[in-house]
């Protein structure tokens, strides 16, 4: 039996909603853009935005939905929420890594990223949590050592250090 979802984030962007989420549904499989709402002439007055631009676009990654805003300038993006991307291999972390962080200078600490729009992100390798499961134990000193480290995480790197 299939769940539906019953909390959709939604982005608020300045004006760049329908380029922003062109750009992620074009990263994750099984993506697509559900339906655009534009604003019309009837509250223009508060929302200043010309007749017929995008409002609002209900859309999927992976199969989640979210929504994006163009909302105006009045919020930004930062770091007290992420959207995290849980990988399987090296591969899926160094593609997801390089296609998020186009046209930023990558820069990230332990696996954070923000995109070109300010959405930050966490590209996470799925062994993580059971490297990081004994918090007072050797393998996991030496796993966090090792993570510290990184930028974009290296799976292998991670294993050694938790193997010793």
């Amino acid at each position: 039996m299939s769940r539906v979802q019953t909390i959709t984030p939604c982005l608020w962007f300045d004006d760049e909603a329908e380029e922003a989420v062109t750009f992620y549904t074009s990263i994750f499989k099984n993506s697509r853009i559900v339906k655009t709402s534009r604003y019309g002439e009837a509250g223009r007055e508060t929302h200043g935005r010309p007749p017929g631009s995008v409002m609002v676009i209900a859309f999927e990654l992976d199969g989640q939905t979210f929504t994006a805003l163009n909302g105006g300038p009045g919020f930004k993006f930062n770091e007290a929420i992420s959207l995290q991307v849980n990988c399987e291999t090296q591969r899926e972390v160094d593609y997801f890594w390089e296609r998020l962080s186009e046209g930023t200078d990558g820069n990230g600490q332990c696996g954070w990223l923000k995109d070109k729009y300010g959405v930050s992100w966490q590209v996470v390798p799925s062994v993580l949590p059971e490297l990081l499961a004994d918090h007072e134990s050797e393998p996991y000193r030496r796993t966090m050592e090792a993570l510290i480290k990184m930028q974009k995480f290296d799976i292998d790197k991670l294993k050694r250090a938790h193997a010793g």
